[in-house]
């Protein structure tokens, strides 16, 4: 009789008490999903503050490169054949050597080539670019900079020309958080940046 009384007493429980226990359950493992949030990458992360190094007040981007094995007057050749290499891009407006010394073996080139932010079938958004590439080549290693870097922007409209010392240091370039760039300098920060990867990541795969 007891077991009996005890299936009665389940019976008149209604099953929606159950159904709704494990609903909630189930709701309440999806809110607490929706509550991981999930970081996204900046894509200005890699642009931000300490991206252009000052030496001196100057805007100088520097690094040097191993070459195990290599002596100076092999690498002094390597670098000038890649030096006369980007001279002759398409991208090249006026550049030139301006050093060649064989006995320090040292090298430098002064380049004007033309930085594209956009360009597309309605609008062609571009500066020209100037900068300075050195390297000092010896036994083993290399070490490269690129300095003196200016832009001469809008020529044909409203021309404006100016130093990256007053135009894509931190200061003048990203916001006071350091999570973003800034929209018109920015802009200059983040291609200059990007080319000097492209001419340092070069070089290093030449010396390899």
């Amino acid at each position: 009789m007891k077991h009996f009384a005890w299936m009665v007493v389940l019976a008149s429980i209604p099953m929606t008490s159950f159904a709704q226990n494990t609903w909630e359950q189930k709701e309440t493992k999806k809110e607490a999903v929706e509550k991981v949030v999930v970081a996204k990458p900046n894509p200005d992360q890699k642009y931000l503050q300490g991206a252009v190094p000052l030496v001196d007040g100057k805007v100088v981007f520097s690094k040097t490169f191993d070459a195990p094995g290599k002596s100076a007057f092999q690498l002094y050749n390597i670098v000038g054949q890649f030096f006369q290499d980007v001279i002759h891009e398409p991208n090249q407006i006026n550049s030139d050597f301006v050093k060649a010394d064989t006995t320090d073996y040292e090298l430098g080139a002064r380049y004007e080539e033309w930085l594209v932010f956009r360009s597309n079938a309605i609008s062609l958004d571009r500066t020209r670019f100037y900068y300075v590439l050195k390297a000092n080549c010896q036994d083993g290693k290399v070490t490269m900079e690129m300095s003196h870097i200016k832009y001469y922007y809008e020529e044909e409209r409203n021309p404006q020309r100016y130093k990256a010392e007053e135009w894509i240091t931190d200061k003048e370039a990203v916001n006071k958080k350091n999570t973003r760039l800034l929209p018109v300098s920015g802009k200059f920060r983040r291609k200059t940046i990007d080319r000097k990867d492209y001419l340092f990541n070069k070089i290093e795969g030449l010396l390899k």
